[in-house]
This record gives structure tokens, C-alpha cells and sequence, in this order.
């Protein structure tokens, strides 16, 4: 125990500084984001968002364009029509050809090289409407076929599906994807890593048209066909704790080296009043990821409960370099009034 106090002592030097963003340029940047119109072959339309990713390439999701008779893309009161596209349906992606459109091509980041609690800005036709822009935080890397989705506190609804989530140098980090219903920072966008080898993979591209009905996105499939982290979520949603505490042990074995598993096999044991396990659980997904704020949180509640007050102060010096938010509710718990 003595070696795991002066590990956490050690962690009060890590700090991390967020970049100013610049605004002006941000806006500059929404001329490379667009409004996605789809005619539906069941009739009716429906809106979404996209990307220039390349020369007459626009990048957005499958679920905007799977049930489409005509695509559109609209710029500046320009409409251009799309003449096909090449999908990646598990993944979510779908690169639209669009002659005629140019310029407003996207620099393309590095999802992979993001960290917890780096800021990042949504951009995107939320609502169908007008451009909105939303300012958040990486709250999660979620490991999946070679990258990592991105989960953030970047609120966005209808119509901002395709949509783009830059980081500070403006450079294209994920795809604005999906949420889930009932959570809280619980908004997911795919990895730009994704995007560049739908660019580079040779498929032929398909015509516009619906898709079949087996095709679907990871995140659309049966829950119990969903990666880990989904299940996570919706078990964690719903104060399923067992249920968490099971999946999160299995989990935990199959990636050792993930945080994420050891952080909710923590959150499911303390809420199983079982505080020595949680404690062990949430000290290794803090050794893991030491920027995981939620984690220290948890670990900072419970030290308390197993009346270590001290090791609860060294986790609150910690967390205030990650979280004043959390921080704070940490500190009203270790002095209560």
C-alpha cells in the first residue's frame, strides 16, 4: 500500500494545458462542413452533415444516405448532386462523390493521438437548420478495429450526423456518429483513422440507393452483438451493477492493458458495496490511464469510505490539474459544509 501512496504522489506532477482555440478560424472551417439532403425511397427526406475530406469527396454516415433515392449536398445556397458513393457500413462511413464541388478540403488529425480532457469543438447542422457549433472534452477512447471511437461531451442531435470533430490545430480528428439515448456525456464520433483507409481502400463505389437490411453499424446492432464498451454504457445507464460487475471482470481479462474495463469494474464493485475490490480495480485503471478523471474520482470516494482521508486528499491534489468539476464535488465529500 505504502508503494501505490507514493505512486499517487508521483502523479501530482503530470499536468496537462489545453490550447486556445481560435475562433475565427473555426469559423472559416465551417465552409468545409456541409448539409446532407437525402430524398427517401419511402418517401419524405431527411438531413444530416458532411465533410470534404478530398476533391469532390464529402465523408459522412451510412445511416444519413442508407435509405436514399437522391443525395444532395448544399454549400453556400449551392445544391450538387451526388453521384455515388463508397461505404463502409460496420464503421459507420460513407464517401460521397460529388462533381462539381471544390476547394474546402479538411486537414485530417490523428483520433489515436488525442487524450482525456483534451478539448475538441463539434461542427455540424444540428437540428437540420443552421451550422451549430458545440465546445467539449474527450471524456473516452473506446478501442475498436484498430482505433479508438471517440466519446465527448460535444452535444449534438438530428441533422449533425456527418458532421466533423476538430481538435485546436483545426485538423479533422472523428465523425460526429451517434449518442446514447439517456446518458450523459454519452456523444461518440468514429475515428478519422477510419476515414483514411475508406479514402485509400480501392472498393468500387455503389450506386445511390437503400441499403440491405443486414447492413449496420456496430452501434446498430443487438446490444448483445455491441463491443464492450456499448454494453458498458447501457449497463451503467440503467444501474445494472451485477450485470456490469460481470461483464467488466470478463473484459478486464481480454484487454488487461485498457483502463476503461478496470474504471467501470470499480464503478459496478463500489456500488456492489464491495469498496476493498473497487479500490484495487480503480488503482489500476488509474495506473493505466493516469488522465482518467472519472476513475480518480471514484478511487477519491472510495479511500473515503475506507477511512483513508489522506489518500483521498493526495487523489483530490490530482484531480484538480483534470477536473474542477470533479474536484470540487470531491472536496465538499472530504469536508463536508
Amino acid at each position: 500500500m505504502k508503494r501505490v501512496l507514493l505512486w499517487l504522489l508521483g502523479a501530482l506532477l503530470a499536468t496537462a494545458g489545453h490550447a486556445e482555440v481560435d475562433r475565427a478560424a473555426f469559423v472559416r472551417l465551417g465552409g468545409s462542413v456541409l448539409k446532407i439532403e437525402t430524398i427517401r425511397v419511402q418517401g419524405g427526406y431527411s438531413l444530416g452533415s458532411g465533410v470534404i475530406v478530398g476533391a469532390h469527396q464529402v465523408v459522412t454516415n451510412c445511416h444519413v444516405t442508407r435509405d436514399a433515392s437522391e443525395i444532395h449536398v448544399l454549400r453556400n445556397g449551392a445544391r450538387f448532386a451526388v453521384d455515388a458513393q463508397t461505404s463502409d457500413v460496420d464503421h459507420d462511413l460513407c464517401v460521397l462523390h460529388v462533381p462539381g464541388i471544390e476547394g474546402g478540403t479538411v486537414q485530417l488529425g490523428h483520433a489515436d493521438a488525442l487524450k482525456i480532457g483534451q478539448p475538441v469543438t463539434a461542427l455540424g447542422y444540428s437540428g437540420g437548420i443552421g451550422m451549430q457549433n458545440s465546445r467539449g472534452d474527450v471524456v473516452a477512447l473506446h478501442r475498436l478495429d484498430g482505433s479508438h471511437v471517440i466519446q465527448t461531451t460535444n452535444w449534438f442531435n438530428s441533422g449533425a450526423s456527418g458532421g466533423g470533430l476538430f481538435d485546436d490545430e483545426l485538423r479533422l480528428v472523428g465523425i460526429l456518429t451517434f449518442r446514447l439515448r439517456g446518458g450523459g456525456a454519452h456523444y461518440f464520433a468514429a475515428p478519422v483513422e477510419w476515414i483514411g483507409a475508406l479514402l485509400a481502400d480501392a472498393r468500387p463505389r455503389r450506386a445511390i440507393g437503400p441499403f440491405g437490411a443486414q447492413e449496420r453499424a456496430f452501434w446498430q446492432r443487438p446490444l448483445e452483438a455491441q463491443p464492450d464498451f456499448l454494453r458498458a454504457a447501457v449497463l451503467e445507464r440503467d444501474h445494472d451493477w451485477p450485470g456490469l460487475a460481470a461483464l467488466t471482470t470478463a473484459w478486464s481479462r481480454a484487454r488487461p492493458a485498457d483502463a476503461e474495463p478496470w474504471y467501470l469494474q470499480g464503478l459496478a464493485l463500489a456500488q456492489l458495496d464491495r469498496p476493498v475490490a473497487a479500490r484495487s480495480a480503480l488503482e489500476h485503471s488509474v495506473q493505466i490511464e493516469p488522465a482518467l478523471g472519472s476513475a480518480w474520482f471514484r478511487l477519491g470516494v472510495v479511500y473515503l469510505r475506507l477511512g483513508q482521508k489522506e489518500r483521498a486528499r493526495t487523489v483530490l491534489a490530482r484531480l484538480e490539474s483534470i477536473s474542477a468539476e470533479l474536484a470540487g464535488r470531491l472536496a465538499r465529500m472530504i469536508e463536508p459544509g
